[in-house]
């Protein structure tokens, strides 16, 4: 991993523990993430190989990434502030939201300090055909936790009938 590898993963914990103190949702919160997430995928994600069960593994750490990110925004706290919302992650969110990204980094670690023959392995086992459907599939992973999370908890605000102005990082509310 590279540096630019470990701060993007120090930022997206970073941004976990600035939920946990609570924010008011906009717009502009649920959609920098994404974006980021986005952008942060365009620089790394070189191809998404479909040889022998390569797309099956990419699936799976898709699904994976959606599980994380689902249950992260359900254990987000959404309540109504007025006319918009107040979204504060818990313990549980944060956990999960580390859990996420501690397995693509321990794994990377695992297989650059000893694992890759096991990698190898089972790769030849359930015909993964090349260690890039395993970046592909954790890049595709980060990219699922980060838009399921964001679409719960945008559904769940909703749902508390508070209205999502388009606002700002600083909360700000302008709004939509």
């Amino acid at each position: 991993m590279t540096l630019i590898d470990y701060l993007l993963n120090a930022t997206l914990i970073g941004l976990v523990a600035l939920q946990i103190h609570g924010h008011r949702v906009t717009a502009v919160r649920l959609f920098v993430p994404v974006a980021l997430t986005i952008w942060g995928a365009s620089q790394f994600l070189q191809s998404v190989p479909t040889a022998g069960s390569d797309l099956a593994l990419e699936v799976s750490l898709v699904l994976a990434g959606c599980c994380l990110g689902g249950l992260a925004a359900l254990a987000t706290g959404v309540h109504r502030d007025g006319e918009g919302a107040i979204a504060k992650a818990g313990a549980a969110a944060a956990l999960l939201w580390v859990v996420g990204i501690g397995a693509r980094v321990g794994f990377y670690l695992w297989v650059t300090h000893g694992g890759q023959a096991t990698v190898s392995s089972f790769n030849a086992s359930v015909h993964v055909t090349s260690g890039a459907a395993w970046a592909a599939g954790f890049i595709l992973m980060a990219m699922a936790e980060v838009v399921s999370r964001t679409g719960v908890l945008y559904l769940k605000t909703v749902h508390s009938g508070a209205v999502v102005p388009r606002g700002g990082l600083r909360g700000r509310s302008v709004l939509a």
